[in-house]
């Protein structure tokens, strides 16, 4: 897991695909799923991109993540609301984005029709995505979750600092103690202003905790996180590492 690794410079097509779009039941799954609650256009409601490395190792996170995600919803849905689009990339090159939806029940459907596969990292695909993602409707933050980084760090720094400007916040959220990913997921939130935070994946709590705050950033901004740190030690511990970046 190193940050040196040789770039690839076949031209390649760092857009992610949408969910679902290829052959196998699977992907026909998705596309049913996807569909099940779109987002009603709502200029108050907060918009956030959830995604997650679904390589091999990250199985048992990622089931963590779906029974966890609900949440988000749960604490935003009194402050106007959220919507998320999940993304994701595993296997050789696969990288694909979801509808935008605002029912944990949907994104629950989305993600347990997946499973992981082996692969390298593709972040920089993830934070190419956002960036256009944003230039066509407002997105407040993302957020990352993962436990390794492969690819080169100026690269994904440079992006990220790009989001930074544009005002979208990244969440890093990190299983474990990679040295690599530690310096690369600490560096990027400090660009772009937001916060990052590791998590042990035998705890759920952390992450849940850690996802609600995030959410309630995405859907009212500081105030709202400020509001629920009065009795949530995740937004506490969120906003101390916001500070800390």
């Amino acid at each position: 897991m190193s940050e040196g690794k040789a770039p690839d410079r076949r031209k390649q097509d760092n857009r992610p695909g949408p969910a679902g779009q290829s052959g196998g039941a699977v992907d026909a799954f998705l596309r049913e799923a996807g569909s099940l609650a779109p987002v009603a256009a709502g200029a108050d409601q907060g918009r956030l991109i959830f995604a997650l490395d679904a390589t091999m190792s990250r199985q048992p996170t990622w089931d963590l993540a779906c029974s966890v995600q609900a949440g988000m919803f749960d604490t935003t849905a009194r402050i106007g609301g959220l919507a998320v689009q999940l993304v994701y990339f595993r296997g050789f090159r696969e990288c694909r984005a979801s509808r935008w939806v605002s029912d944990p029940r949907a994104l629950t459907e989305i993600m347990t029709g997946l499973r992981c596969q082996g692969g390298l990292t593709q972040i920089e695909r993830v934070l190419r995505h956002v960036r256009r993602a944003a230039q066509e409707r407002r997105i407040a933050a993302f957020i990352y979750v993962g436990d390794a980084m492969e690819e080169h760090v100026d690269t994904l720094c440079a992006l990220t600092g790009e989001l930074g400007v544009m005002g979208i916040r990244g969440f890093f959220f990190q299983e474990g103690d990679d040295p690599a990913a530690t310096a690369a997921f600490a560096e990027m939130a400090r660009l772009s202003g937001g916060a990052h935070e590791r998590f042990d994946a035998a705890a759920p709590g952390a992450l849940e905790a850690l996802l609600r705050a995030a959410a309630t950033y995405a859907a009212g901004g500081m105030g709202a996180l400020q509001k629920l740190a009065e009795g949530d030690a995740g937004a506490r511990r969120l906003i101390t590492a916001m500070k800390r970046s």
